[in-house]
């Protein structure tokens, strides 16, 4: 891969991670519920799925899943079910006390990986994107191997400096936050947008 090339992408990865979808709805809403510090551990449940979906290019899989209606379709509804869920987390989640200036923290790390990790990983339409835009940056007369690894580690760091943003931002919110209508108004408004998400996410048909 050419600098040239490489430059091409690095662009691209930032168009792609800072337009909103699920990842950055889940960054958002774990950096209000438990701030910056605790709740970017679900960036890093974000990265290790997209590191597993650029494997299953990688390895030449996604092009079966793409092509695989029962497959697509599994994985699709399942993501859906998920988004439909973490809605109705954020819709029912009590009101806080917000004098605790470092958030909650009622959540482990180890669950708010496992959270960003299932947000990423059951979006079909990740897999069928990274397959349609990955291969157009490859050169074929070099390793494909390093380049995929170089194209897995620059996206993965951008997308962790852009949910960084996110996260950060929403926490920046949470100390802002004094009543509790208003804690209210931003539960059920990431409530809405999770479920805006697994409307648009169930609109999706394979290639």
């Amino acid at each position: 891969m050419s600098y040239q090339m490489w430059f091409a992408f690095m662009l691209a990865c930032w168009i792609i991670s800072i337009s909103p979808g699920a990842g950055a709805i889940a960054s958002m809403s774990s950096g209000l519920n438990y701030g910056f510090r605790h709740g970017y551990w679900n960036a890093l449940g974000l990265q290790l799925a997209l590191l597993i979906q650029i494997g299953v290019i990688a390895a030449g899989a996604g092009v079966l899943f793409a092509t695989t209606p029962w497959a697509f379709l599994i994985v699709k509804w399942f993501g859906v079910g998920y988004l439909l869920y973490l809605a109705y987390l954020q819709w029912k989640a009590p009101i806080q006390n917000i004098e605790i200036s470092n958030g909650l923290q009622n959540k482990s790390r180890k669950k708010l990986i496992i959270h960003g990790f299932l947000v990423n990983l059951s979006n079909p339409k990740a897999i069928v994107f990274l397959l349609a835009v990955l291969p157009q940056f490859l050169d074929l007369t070099r390793p494909q191997p390093t380049q995929y690894a170089i194209m897995a580690m620059t996206m993965i760091t951008i997308d962790l400096i852009v949910m960084a943003g996110y996260t950060g931002l929403a926490s920046k919110v949470l100390r802002i936050l004094k009543s509790p209508k208003q804690q209210k108004y931003l539960n059920r408004t990431f409530a809405g947008l999770f479920s805006g998400a697994a409307f648009l996410l169930s609109l999706v048909r394979q290639s």
